[in-house]
């Protein structure tokens, strides 16, 4: 069994009112030092067997038909080992 991980993050030129509500409540909560945040989603995935290249060709489709919004958000595919 093989966790393959998708993140989604929205578009850079895309706003990002949720991560801008963070920027704003971090200094009021006393962190200071962070220069602007983008707020994203994370999905893992169990997955049977390893993650070969026809498995990861899958998820990519399953993450740009349904777990993200190619007009607006941008994803990555990676496996995260178990260590």
């Amino acid at each position: 069994m093989a966790r393959v991980v998708v993140d989604v993050m929205p578009k850079p030129e895309i706003l990002d009112p949720q991560g801008k509500a963070v920027h704003g409540a971090l200094p009021r909560l006393g962190f200071t030092g962070v220069t602007d945040v983008r707020q994203g989603k994370r999905f893992e995935l169990e997955v049977e067997g390893e993650a070969s290249e026809d498995v990861l060709a899958s998820v990519r489709e399953m993450a740009e038909t349904l777990l993200s919004n190619p007009v607006i958000e941008n994803y990555s595919v990676r496996v995260e080992d178990d260590a």
